[in-house]
């Protein structure tokens, strides 16, 4: 891409990072307000960055939010300094890798992601780890919260963090495998037993060394296979809901925050947390518009 390509593909970029933000601070009108004080949104990993701006975006809309973290302390904290701000926030201990304490939250009730690269690395040392969070985490939370979401005229909603870096047909970063590719692709063959598999063979060629060979996403290879993983199982359970009867429906979708200034990203992103926040607030308040098994950002569908 030359000089004037990527400085107008900026300035495209700078544009709509306009047109969210004016967006953003029109209220939703009485009608649009489908959701109440007792409407409550669940927000994993809440305890900083995104997390913690997408639960302080709920709390400001009145949903009652229930700010989760693996530590408790910092949890605890994290939702001190929205309480004091007068927010209807409470706190709930949630490690979602560890099958006992989804089961213990759910239990109580009724996305977090972790990227180990950074800069140009891309290492694979951690692959497990990124995978049991981002993809078998996510998985794990949204089959133990499903049986308790609430019958609604409007639709329950699940928003999943997911990255552009997990997109199918990504022109710098995809699967080389073309007929792997063509089966994800395909909604008739997509499962979740073929999605666990690809998952499986990568870790397996971690685990042997030959991953670099496996025609595996070139950049942040494991964050980006376990974002990959996540987009396709929210096409799949899309279209498992999707036959729920009327007043019983789940509305699923994912979206990329963007390159965002946290933790995580070193502090080297060039999006603000509540920026990046708004299009996972905006996907689940949305009025009247039934959408589901899309990907987002910016308030915009993308490709998957």
């Amino acid at each position: 891409m030359g000089k004037g390509n990527k400085e107008r593909a900026k300035e495209r970029r700078e544009k709509r990072r306009q047109e969210v933000s004016l967006l953003r601070t029109i209220p939703y009108s009485d009608h649009q307000r489908w959701w109440s004080s007792d409407t409550i949104a669940v927000v994993t990993g809440a305890n900083r960055g995104i997390g913690f701006e997408i639960a302080r975006q709920f709390s400001l809309h009145g949903l009652t939010v229930i700010l989760t973290s693996r530590e408790t302390k910092v949890g605890e904290e994290a939702a001190k300094v929205l309480q004091e701000g007068g927010l209807n926030v409470v706190f709930h201990q949630l490690d979602v890798v560890d099958s006992s304490s989804i089961k213990l939250f759910a239990d109580w009730v009724n996305n977090a992601g972790v990227n180990f690269n950074a800069g140009s690395d891309n290492s694979v040392e951690f692959a497990e780890k990124v995978f049991d969070t981002n993809y078998y985490g996510t998985k794990n939370m949204i089959k133990a919260l499903i049986p308790l979401m609430r019958p609604s005229a409007s639709g329950a909603r699940i928003v999943n963090v997911s990255s552009r870096l997990g997109r199918l047909n990504g022109r710098r970063n995809r699967i080389g495998n073309l007929s792997l590719r063509q089966q994800l692709e395909d909604d008739g063959s997509l499962s979740e037993e073929l999605i666990d598999q690809t998952v499986a063979t990568f870790l397996e060629q971690v685990n042997d060394g030959s991953w670099t060979s496996g025609g595996w996403p070139q950049v942040f290879t494991d964050y980006s296979l376990s974002k990959l993983a996540v987009n396709t199982y929210t096409r799949l359970m899309s279209r498992v809901l999707s036959g729920r009867p009327e007043g019983q429906k789940i509305y699923i979708n994912c979206y990329c925050p963007g390159w965002v200034k946290t933790a995580m990203t070193g502090w080297a992103g060039h999006t603000s947390p509540e920026e990046g926040a708004d299009t996972a607030v905006w996907l689940a308040l949305l009025p009247e518009q039934f959408v589901s098994g899309k990907f987002f950002a910016e308030r915009r569908e993308i490709n998957y």
